[in-house]
């Protein structure tokens, strides 16, 4: 993504090929995102984990779409040291960290990257899984780019997301148990993220260590 690279003959996996921070991001909380969703998409998108292809998970079943950008930071992992952090869950989801994002401006493709400033999270939990869902904003937006914490944003942004959330696998006459109740600021979602960082290098540290 930096121009000066080395150039790579082929694309690399969105989750194990790429950093989680741009140049200088860790020290500002300034993470490198691969968008897999839209707010427009109907269709729920998600990362072959293997062939790192965006693919079509399924239809949702219901008309909630997504109310900001969707996809995860690379070379995060939810395991043992994020389900630490969450009091009423033993055990995570086993995927990438998940992030939503806020942009002004319309963007109208997945399967990309962009900059995104930390500012909170959710800390979701699905059927007994730690599920966290890191809220940032585009960075250099227009509107958004000036918000520093999860306090600047007007409190409907992140009711949106809870709802989003607790409702976006609801099927008729079958029970859910997703919590969306506890919403945390910028310096606990770095530390959510520094752990799904630590969990990625326990679980897929030997193999980063063999491509890099």
């Amino acid at each position: 993504m930096y121009r000066d690279e080395p150039f790579s003959a082929y694309r690399r996996h969105p989750w194990h090929g790429l950093e989680p921070f741009p140049e200088g991001g860790a020290e500002t909380g300034t993470v490198q995102a691969y968008i897999e969703m839209l707010p427009s998409d109907t269709v729920k998108y998600e990362l072959d984990k293997n062939t790192g292809f965006l693919v079509v998970d399924r239809p949702q079943r219901t008309t909630a779409t997504p109310p900001a950008l969707y996809g995860f930071i690379p070379r995060t992992y939810c395991a043992e040291e994020v389900a630490r952090r969450c009091e009423h869950a033993e055990v995570a989801d086993g995927d990438p960290l998940d992030i939503c994002v806020f942009s002004e401006r319309l963007i109208t493709r997945a399967d990309i990257l962009l900059n995104a400033r930390v500012v909170g999270g959710i800390q979701m939990i699905d059927g007994g899984e730690a599920d966290d869902k890191i809220i940032a904003v585009l960075e250099g937006d227009n509107i958004w780019g000036g918000v520093d914490d999860i306090t600047d944003l007007p409190p409907i942004k992140t009711e949106r997301l809870q709802h989003y959330f607790s409702t976006y696998k609801m099927v008729p006459g079958k029970d859910i148990n997703i919590r969306v109740d506890h919403v945390y600021g910028r310096e606990e979602a770095l530390r959510v993220i520094e752990a799904a960082r630590a969990d990625y290098e326990t679980h897929y540290g030997d193999l980063q260590r063999s491509t890099d």
